[in-house]
């Protein structure tokens, strides 16, 4: 029962339930944090020890020992062995909860050593202020995100101080420097308990405050780990654009929602690759598949395009659509052309390589759009309609026709070249072809290589 309760409290039942990618990515978080805290820790001792250097020192020279050097020498041995673990990676929970412990003993034997330095009774070290680095302590073990560890500090805190109290009050007649006078108690050596018991319920309130923050924190860090690695996982299955828009939404997606925009479409298609998927076996297929589209949509997205969908052999690309642009025509061309080259590239490197060449054809198409989010409440999906994806879709055929490996309309080719496109293959026109679908005809420019 008390291990439920623990976990449920301490965020290790929460822990459990996220996927080992996720665990991962906190684990690195929980390693930085140790790296900090062993800086903290080496800065800490660097300032005891310039401290204990530069004040004076108002014990006499028969005083048994100085102790505090000693401590402090142990102290940093063991912190920089904590810093070199940190940076290695390689903590254990038993060093970490080691080093918790340490911090505070290294403190209360400090405190437990100015009745010796300065051979006063042992109530003397009771009226030491250093008990307040006590607070400092139990919130460096809040960088961790582990409630765990800040708990075990301010056990440790409280039950060392409670060692301290027992320790001055039964040394040599200690019991007779008990005192109910406050005013006896602040002019004195005197002991007064309800002071130190005060001291110690700070201590615990304290540990126990700063351990609920630690507890609703760890929860938001690992959601925020989670949304983050759901993020990347999602600029995987969407384009960045769309993962953006999903991520960053300010309200909840909903079907049905859209706007519309001017935007270009492109589309690729794989000749021949239906009868190719229909004669070879289905890992090969996939494998091209795979390595066509690993050439193409880097292209795309250095131009600016989003990648709509995949269409089988297909990729349906958007300009201006997921992100509005004023050049997204001229985008669209100048992505053509590159797309082209590529293709040509991955050709030549297939004949070379003994298998059969590869053509890609690239089609576009520019004008009003909607673009928004489809589909019901369970599945939805971002996606373009309108009159330029269906045209797209149709100037296939033409470019079968022609022979061409890339065909645009004349009317995008001239606001491309409003928007600073300039050609760089040459360029034939075909006037008044009819394009399935579409009212009319409609003027086509040919790339040619």
């Amino acid at each position: 029962m008390w291990t439920g309760i623990k976990r449920t409290i301490l965020g290790e039942k929460i822990d459990g339930k996220l996927p080992a990618r996720v665990q991962a990515a906190i684990a690195r978080q929980q390693i930085q944090s140790e790296i900090l805290i062993a800086w903290v820790q080496v800065f800490i001792v660097i300032t005891f020890s310039t401290l204990y250097a530069l004040s004076p020192k108002t014990f006499s020279a028969d005083a048994m020992f100085a102790p505090v050097p000693y401590a402090l020498l142990v102290y940093g041995l063991f912190t920089l062995l904590r810093l070199a673990l940190a940076y290695w990676g390689k903590v254990p929970a038993w060093f970490i909860a080691l080093s918790v412990i340490a911090d505070m003993a290294l403190l209360m034997f400090l405190i437990w050593s100015f009745h010796i330095q300065y051979q006063q009774p042992p109530s003397f070290y009771l009226k030491a202020p250093t008990l307040l680095y006590v607070f400092i302590f139990i919130a460096l073990r809040a960088l961790r995100f582990e409630a765990t560890y800040v708990l075990l500090a301010g056990a440790s805190a409280a039950i060392g101080w409670l060692i301290l109290l027992g320790y001055a009050v039964h040394l040599d007649g200690g019991m007779a420097q008990i005192t109910r006078d406050y005013v006896e108690f602040t002019m004195s050596h005197k002991i007064l308990l309800g002071a130190e018991f005060d001291k110690v319920i700070s201590i615990i309130v304290v540990t126990l405050i700063v351990a609920l923050v630690i507890v609703r924190a760890r929860r938001l860090l690992i959601n925020s780990v989670a949304q983050a690695s759901a993020a990347e996982d999602l600029s995987r299955f969407f384009s960045p654009e769309i993962a953006a828009q999903i991520t960053h939404s300010e309200s909840w997606i909903e079907p049905g929602t859209g706007e519309g925009r001017e935007a270009a479409i492109l589309h690729c298609d794989l000749q021949g690759f239906t009868k190719l998927s229909m004669e070879r076996p289905a890992n090969e297929v996939i494998s091209l598949l795979a390595e066509y589209q690993s050439r193409m949509v880097p292209v795309i997205q250095k131009h600016g395009g989003t990648i709509d969908k995949f269409l089988g052999d297909g990729i349906l690309a958007t300009f201006g659509a997921a992100v509005p642009t004023d050049h997204y025509a001229a985008d669209c061309l100048r992505a053509m052309e590159d797309l082209d080259k590529e293709a040509a590239a991955w050709s030549k490197e297939r004949m070379e390589g003994g298998e059969d060449p590869m053509t890609v054809r690239f089609v576009s198409a520019v004008g009003p759009i909607i673009f928004g989010a489809v589909g019901d409440s369970s599945r939805l999906e971002y996606t373009v309609i309108g009159e330029p994806v269906n045209l797209a879709a149709k100037l296939d055929k033409h470019a079968k026709d022609e022979k061409a490996t890339g065909v645009t309309t004349r009317d995008m080719l001239e606001l491309a070249r409003e928007q600073g496109y300039a050609p760089q293959t040459r360029l034939e026109l075909r006037e008044g072809r009819h394009v399935d679908g579409v009212s009319g005809t409609v003027d086509l420019a040919i790339f040619r290589a």
